[in-house]
């Protein structure tokens, strides 16, 4: 699986606000997949205030990237590519974009609350999603 931003922040802070069916696929997952955007995402919304994280960013990226069942996703040539060319009706930000590429490109479900992906994904039918 695949996390969204916002599912990897709340995973960390103790999982109360993500989905019963999120927080369960996230403990059966043998493996848990992140993409260095959602790093660079989140330092983004911290540097703006709307992220707080209990401690510097950096040692809260070494204590999630130290977990044993975090892998990260990279992000190819193929799937930044595929990101680009996107029906213009996909509902994300070119992060969004991106991350949707992603789980496509490694054949893994995204977990995540937005409901205008999980939409999209639907009709298309091209990434699976869970919330």
């Amino acid at each position: 699986m695949l996390l969204d931003t916002h599912a990897l922040l709340w995973w960390q802070a103790g999982g109360q606000r993500l989905s019963r069916a999120a927080a369960a696929a996230i403990d059966r997952a043998e493996v848990i997949h992140l993409s260095p955007l959602t790093f660079w995402e989140i330092a983004t919304l911290r540097r703006l205030g709307r992220v707080e994280l209990d401690r510097d960013l950096r040692m809260w990226v070494h204590d999630v990237l130290r977990q044993p069942r975090i892998a990260m996703a990279a992000l190819t040539p193929e799937a930044a590519a595929w990101a680009g060319e996107l029906d213009t009706d996909f509902p994300g930000d070119p992060i969004d974009r991106l991350l949707y590429a992603t789980g496509r490109d490694i054949r893994e479900p995204m977990v995540s609350k937005d409901e205008r992906l999980r939409d999209y994904a639907a009709r298309s039918g091209e990434v699976e999603f869970i919330w």
